[in-house]
C-alpha cells in the first residue's frame, strides 16, 4: 500500500463520519422547514474521553448540557435546544456513545457510569467550558445525578427528567429485579448480547413509533381504556420467556398531536444507522456500575436539583417510588422543586415541551450567575 492508499485508509471513517453528520444535518433541517421553523442548531464531532462525539448545539451565554436517553438522540431535545438559546444559554446536546453519529466502541464494558461522566467532562473540556448546568432524561437523568454528585466543581446544578435521584442499592441491581417463572423485567432481557438488539433493530422505525407511543400518556390512556373495556392488564415492564419485548398492539395510524411521522423518520434512520447494541450496553453495566461505585454509598448531590416528571410515567409507577420522591430532599438537599406533570407520560420533554422549557428556563435563571 503506497502513502496515497494508506492516507485514504486514515482518512476514511472521518469521511464516513462527517458524510452521516451531514445527511442528519439535512434530515433535521428538512424536518424544521416542514415544522415552519428553522433553528439555529448545529451539529460537529468533537473529541472527548478518548473518542468522538456528535453534539448539537445553538446559542452564547453560560453552558446548559442536555443528556438523552433510551432510545433517543440529542434530536429528542429539539424545543429545548430553541427554548434556551432564546434565554440566553449555549445548548449543547450531544449524541451518546453508541447513539446516532458518535462513535460506539465494541466492549461492553466501554459504557459504564464512569466512562459516561467521563463523557459528560470531556465534553467541557472539548469546549473550554469551566462548568454547566447538566440536564438529563431516562438515562440521561441517572448520568446527569451522577455527574453532579461527583464533579459538582464542574457541574453546578442538575435537572432531571423521570428519573429520580437513587441512593447506591444494597446489592447487585440485577438481583433485585423483578421475575417470574413465565416473565422477567425489561432490563433482564437485556443483558443477553443478541435477542434485544435483533428484535429492536429488526425495524427500527416500527420500534420507535411503538416505543414512543406505548409508553407515553396517550398510549398509557389507550391502554388503560382497554382494560377498562375488558382486555387484559398489562404487567408493567415484564417481558414474557421466550416473547420479546415489543408487545401490545403498537402505535396507532395517527401519532398524538407532540410527535409527527418526520420525527419518527429521524430516529428511525438514526437507529437504522447506528443499530441498538450501544444502546443496550448502559443496561448490560448495570451491576458493573453498582460494583466501582462502592466508594460513592451515601454521598449527597448537593447542587441545586430540578426533578420532572409525567404523573403517567412508567418509572413513577414502579414500586417504592412513590416513597423515594418523598424523601428525595434528604438525598438531594439541593432539590429545589418536584414538578409532576398531568397526563404525561415517560418522553418528557417531547410531550410537555413548552412545560418543560418554562420550568428549566425558570431554574437555571434562578441559579447564582457564574462568570
Amino acid at each position: 500500500m503506497d502513502r496515497r492508499q494508506l492516507l485514504a485508509a486514515a482518512l476514511a471513517p472521518l469521511a464516513s463520519r462527517v458524510a452521516s453528520d451531514a445527511l442528519s444535518s439535512t434530515a433535521f433541517a428538512a424536518t424544521s422547514e416542514r415544522d415552519g421553523k428553522m433553528g439555529k442548531t448545529t451539529q460537529r464531532i468533537i473529541e472527548c474521553n478518548g473518542i468522538h462525539l456528535n453534539i448539537a448545539e445553538q446559542g452564547e451565554g453560560p453552558l446548559v448540557l442536555l443528556v438523552h436517553g433510551f432510545p433517543e438522540s440529542w434530536y429528542s431535545w429539539r424545543h429545548q435546544i430553541d427554548a434556551l438559546a432564546a434565554a440566553g444559554f449555549r445548548v449543547v446536546a450531544p449524541d451518546l456513545r453508541g447513539y446516532g453519529n458518535s462513535d460506539a466502541p465494541q466492549a461492553i464494558d466501554q459504557y459504564t457510569i464512569l466512562h459516561l461522566v467521563g463523557d459528560m467532562v470531556g465534553i467541557l473540556d472539548a469546549l473550554g467550558a469551566p462548568t454547566a448546568v447538566i440536564v438529563g432524561h431516562d438515562w440521561g437523568a441517572s448520568i446527569a445525578w451522577q455527574a453532579a454528585l461527583t464533579r459538582p466543581d464542574r457541574f453546578t446544578a442538575v435537572a432531571a427528567l423521570s428519573i429520580p435521584f437513587r441512593p447506591r442499592a444494597k446489592a447487585l441491581p440485577t438481583t433485585l429485579m423483578p421475575r417470574t417463572e413465565n416473565a422477567q423485567f425489561y432490563q433482564l432481557y437485556f443483558q443477553e448480547p443478541g435477542p434485544a438488539d435483533a428484535e429492536l433493530g429488526r425495524d427500527p422505525r416500527a420500534t420507535i413509533r411503538n416505543m414512543l407511543f406505548g409508553a407515553s400518556g396517550d398510549g398509557v390512556a389507550a391502554a388503560r381504556a382497554a382494560v377498562a373495556a375488558g382486555g387484559p392488564a398489562p404487567n408493567l415492564g415484564m417481558v414474557p420467556k421466550g416473547g420479546g419485548f415489543l408487545q401490545g398492539p403498537g402505535a396507532p395510524k395517527t401519532l398524538p398531536a407532540w410527535i409527527n411521522e418526520s420525527d419518527i423518520d429521524f430516529y428511525g434512520e438514526a437507529f437504522k444507522r447506528s443499530g441498538f447494541r450501544g444502546a443496550l450496553n448502559y443496561y448490560r453495566n448495570i451491576d458493573r456500575n453498582w460494583e466501582i461505585t462502592g466508594a460513592l454509598a451515601g454521598l449527597q448531590v448537593t447542587v441545586p436539583a430540578l426533578y420532572v416528571a409525567g404523573d403517567r410515567d412508567f418509572v413513577v409507577a414502579f414500586p417504592g417510588t412513590d416513597q423515594l420522591l418523598a424523601n428525595m430532599k434528604s438525598l438531594v438537599p439541593g432539590l429545589r422543586k418536584i414538578q409532576m406533570l398531568p397526563g404525561c407520560g415517560h418522553w418528557t420533554q417531547q410531550e410537555r415541551p413548552n412545560e418543560v422549557s418554562a420550568l428549566l428556563v425558570e431554574f437555571i435563571q434562578a441559579l447564582p450567575r457564574r462568570s
